[in-house]
């Protein structure tokens, strides 16, 4: 029987009112599919073919995830130049049904996915793209935990936070309407495994099993954060792209501050920008670009820099360190059929803090880049089913070194010590018995082998999961064999340490940094949803203190 949704309601414009049953319980939704709205173009300009102003009130650096939205709020009444190193692509590429093809193109030079490996020889990838992270991710999209809030050391002002997860809502984020046959039977298979209670859809941080929001639509259209950009002023903004920034340029005297960047474009020309008076220099270059960007510019541990020859502007011992990345361990099944979809929907948040997450990959994809530990095997001809855990607070932690110290292109090097802690590998522990639970859920019986003797068992890419879940020796060794990254990068610029509770680089004027490198914790299941958050809450914020400023300026004549 199909469930029926409450009568009487007003249907919005371009829109279909759809439900699903979610076991037995219903859940109603306004669902919307629609084309990427790219009125962002219009003030979008190749670094090659465009001459900036002389000046801007704001300079950022990074388009992406925090960027975007963060450009976009601050030319609601100032100019603004944002300064993008990767390209600017149709977003029909970055097709849900592309996630994979998305990450595997990466290269050396201009793809959207630039590849890595960190010191711990774990394979990883940073974005090069208008829009960043949001447009190379899973899209899964939900808020933050109370405990990320409560220990950022970041100034919060909750009805301004939330009005600004509103806002990005509003414009990139779809309440799921379907699900894939993965994706319902991941969901099941959590309620069996007494992850509880069944929150149904909600974009908030609950214990229990959810459904989430997306950036993809239910047609599987990616709508990232570059999209946050129509929100812009056009009149008092400018994009480039292939632009990267060098260097940031500071003052001659005291008292130090930021008063420019020095960039190039993709023919090596050099270009100088300032920032007016008031203004300020942001930096929104991601978890790794960011403290590069500080160390490159002289602002860092003395002894280091000037081991490097880098002239020192400031000393500020913490740049770089405090990096951390979440670990993802768990088991990759392979799949009696052929499924193709891709979509990630649901989570399950335990009861002792970690994540659950699971991901199917098409056929013939190949699986070094997302299941490390297969070793030789390239591609299977059948599908494979990632269920992971994520270790959802990581104390384990190393730094961020540079590789040249002069070339902005070249990638620092970052070491993150994954299981250097043991608490990180309880955490582990404890998400692996919940994975061992969800394997011997009915919901799972589907996705078992027979054998010639009618004996049903999954078939696993790599280890399988140790027999006694009680053996903690056994366990831990599974969870380091079989590590990858969930891709949720962070630290290297901490409150308290670099910035202050505003996010202005202490005892630098006019520079703040404002995106996944302050924070000390990836907030929530997934952190995107928090750092576009981040990049209008800040930006309003600004705003605000601007007014006030002017304001009491007004009443003092």
């Amino acid at each position: 029987m199909v469930p029926m949704c409450p009568g009487g309601k007003k249907k919005p414009k371009r829109a279909r009112y759809v439900c699903f049953g979610l076991q037995e319980k219903v859940e109603c939704f306004f669902g919307h599919d629609s084309p990427p709205d790219s009125n962002y173009h219009q003030f979008t300009h190749e670094a090659t073919d465009f001459s900036p102003a002389k000046a801007y009130d704001y300079i950022i650096i990074g388009g992406g995830t925090a960027g975007c939205p963060l450009a976009a709020t601050l030319s609601e009444s100032y100019s603004v130049l944002l300064l993008e190193r990767g390209g600017s692509f149709n977003t029909s590429d970055f097709h849900e049904n592309n996630i994979y093809q998305t990450l595997l193109s990466a290269n050396d030079h201009d793809s959207a996915t630039e590849g890595f490996v960190s010191e711990d020889g774990v394979l990883n990838a940073r974005a090069r793209v208008l829009g960043g992270g949001s447009m190379i991710n899973f899209g899964f999209y939900s808020r933050a935990d109370d405990y990320f809030y409560d220990n950022a050391g970041i100034e919060w002002d909750m009805g301004s936070v939330q009005r600004a997860y509103e806002w990005v809502e509003k414009s990139v984020v779809t309440r799921p309407t379907r699900f894939n046959k993965l994706q319902t039977s991941f969901f099941n298979a959590l309620l069996e495994s007494e992850v509880d209670p069944n929150n149904g859809f909600t974009f908030d941080h609950i214990q229990g099993t959810k459904v989430g929001g997306s950036t993809f639509d239910n047609s599987g259209t990616r709508h990232g954060a570059v999209e946050l950009l129509n929100n812009a002023k056009s009149e008092n903004i400018d994009v480039l792209v292939h632009a990267t920034v060098d260097r940031i340029i500071f003052s001659t005297s005291d008292p130090l501050a930021a008063v420019g960047v020095a960039y190039h474009d993709s023919n090596g020309k050099y270009h100088e920008v300032h920032v007016r008076t008031n203004g300020e220099v942001i930096l929104s270059a991601g978890a790794l670009g960011s403290p590069q960007l500080l160390l490159l510019s002289g602002i860092g541990p003395s002894s280091y820099l000037s081991s490097l020859n880098i002239p020192v502007v400031r000393d500020h011992p913490f740049i770089g360190q405090f990096m951390a990345d979440h670990q993802r361990t768990g088991v990759n099944i392979l799949l009696p059929d052929e499924l193709t979809d891709a979509g990630l929907r649901v989570v399950g948040i335990t009861e002792s803090g970690q994540y659950i997450e699971s991901v199917s990959v098409p056929p013939n994809t190949p699986l070094m880049s997302f299941i490390p530990s297969v070793g030789s095997v390239s591609s299977v001809n059948s599908s494979v089913q990632i269920i992971a855990g994520k270790v959802s607070r990581p104390i384990s932690s190393g730094s961020l070194h540079l590789l040249s110290a002069s070339n902005v292109t070249v990638s620092p090097s970052v070491r993150f010590n994954y299981f250097n802690r043991t608490e990180d590998v309880l955490q582990c522990w404890n998400a692996m018995e919940v994975i061992i639970k969800m394997l011997e859920t009915p919901t799972m019986e589907e996705y078992k082998f027979s054998d010639s003797a009618g004996v049903h068992s999954f078939r696993f890419m790599g280890k399988s999961l140790p027999d006694d879940k009680s053996d903690y020796e056994a366990i831990a060794s599974f969870c380091r064999d079989t590590l990858a990254t969930i891709w949720h990068i962070h630290g290297g610029c901490l409150p308290n340490k670099v910035v202050d509770r505003h996010l202005k680089v202490i005892g630098v004027d006019s520079l703040r940094v404002v995106d996944a490198s302050t924070f000390f914790n990836a907030p929530g299941t997934n952190p995107q949803a928090t750092t576009m958050m981040l990049g209008r809450y800040i930006g309003v914020k600004i705003l605000e203190e601007r007014a006030a400023v002017t304001d009491q300026k007004t009443e003092l004549k």
